[in-house]
């Protein structure tokens, strides 16, 4: 049997070394194995992905990206493991040590391309050796077989370096099949920032058509089961100042799901991804959580919440320019408070003026009123028009039990 003397190295040597380290940053695809990944960007926002690892690295941690094909995504990572059980316990240091409390691990059971088979070039092997250690030089024989590649390797006279590594254990890994006791993270994010947002996701029977209930995102909770043959529920995710996003789960069939770019499979729970896009030019969203005092241009204190949300989008982007649409519950005319000099938005105070007016003078206040609270942030006034339709547009009879939601601000984009 004839011999070929391989060379076994444990890290690359230098030439080779910058080599693979150029092309994970240049987002290749991934190798086998496990990802400490903080952030996803889909085909198309590779520059995205690049911009984020700047930021990272400028701040001392180190990261790379590379493309999963399978799911046509750019994956940010800190590091890669062999281990799966190493992985997880690295992810959670990760979320603990701060910045990155949202991490995951994503498993990459295949994605070697064009390579020999037993060797990969894992994307954490970075610094680099001129010379192999003797000790590591081992005699292989060289098994005859009919492939080509195996062919062209047997023709090869000089020592052939090759990289030694195993591929990471996957057969061991037993994920649960449905929801029953398995718990499932809803995970909202910006897209274009990778922050984490705050808000709440509807959880819907999708064969019905029915709600089931309202839950808090960014945190673990178990799903539902909606009782019906197909299982199937809906989440539903609307977030003032960002377009609607929804995603299908099977209750019955989880592990299908994990096909889709939005659903992964996490150890021992599901994550769910909602990456949120800001509103664009002539989209609108409601400002349903800001609320008013009766007959009043007067806000209660419980809208901050959602002001300061209206806030935030007007700072992360300067060209938003916007026309707030002012609604009430009917045509009524009657008594209209509004702010008095002191200009407190949250309480009547003592010096609130008193008046009368119509539905549409009050949708108009009300509108103006959070544009002065705009302006008292920082804002331009240039920046925000006012609308008042009184009650021409209501989205519910005026005596049903939905009729709260009658009285509104819309927020439309005109410029972006």
């Amino acid at each position: 049997m004839k011999s070929v003397r391989f060379i076994l190295l444990i890290a690359l040597c230098g030439s080779l070394s910058l080599g693979i380290s150029i092309a994970q940053d240049q987002g290749d695809q991934l190798p086998p194995g496990y990802y400490i990944v903080v952030a996803a960007y889909r085909k198309g926002q590779e520059d995205y992905a690049k911009r984020y690892i700047n930021s990272i690295n400028k701040e001392g941690r180190h990261s790379k990206y590379g493309y999963d094909a399978g799911r046509k995504f750019y994956y940010v990572y800190l590091d890669y493991y062999k281990d799966f059980n190493e992985s997880i316990h690295e992810m959670l240091k990760t979320r603990k040590a701060g910045g990155f409390d949202m991490a995951w691990v994503r498993i990459m059971k295949d994605g070697l391309v064009n390579q020999p088979e037993g060797v990969e070039t894992p994307a954490t092997m970075v610094g680099s050796v001129t010379e192999a250690p003797k000790e590591l030089i081992v005699e292989m024989p060289v098994v005859e077989q009919k492939t080509e590649a195996v062919a062209a390797v047997e023709e090869v006279k000089e020592p052939v370096v090759v990289v030694a590594s195993s591929k990471p254990k996957t057969d061991s890994i037993q994920g649960p099949k449905n929801l029953n006791k398995t718990p499932v993270f809803l995970k909202l994010y910006n897209a274009t920032n990778n922050k984490v947002i705050e808000g709440d996701i509807q959880i819907i029977d999708a064969e019905r058509s029915r709600p089931i209930r309202k839950v808090k995102a960014n945190d673990y909770l178990t799903l539902p089961d909606p009782g019906t043959k197909s299982g199937k529920l809906t989440l539903l995710c609307d977030v003032f100042g960002y377009r609607k996003v929804q995603h299908e789960i099977h209750y019955k069939d989880t592990e299908a799901d994990t096909a889709q770019a939005s659903i992964d499979l996490i150890g021992n729970y599901y994550l769910v991804k909602f990456d949120l896009i800001r509103i664009h030019r002539g989209d609108i969203s409601t400002l349903y959580n800001v609320y008013f005092y009766n007959d009043a241009a007067i806000m209660l204190p419980e809208s901050k919440y959602e002001l300061n949300s209206l806030l935030g989008m007007l700072n992360e982007n300067q060209k938003y320019k916007i026309v707030l649409h002012g609604h009430t519950n009917g045509n009524a005319a009657g008594k209209l408070l509004t702010m008095g000099e002191s200009k407190n938005f949250f309480e009547i105070s003592q010096d609130v003026k008193k008046g009368v007016g119509t539905a549409k003078d009050l949708s108009r206040e009300r509108a103006e009123v959070i544009r002065e609270w705009l302006i008292a942030q920082g804002i331009s006034g240039d920046r925000m028009e006012v609308k008042a339709w009184g009650g021409k547009r209501m989205v519910h009879d005026k005596n049903s039990e939905h009729a709260r939601k009658n009285v509104r601000v819309e927020v439309e984009v005109v410029e972006d």
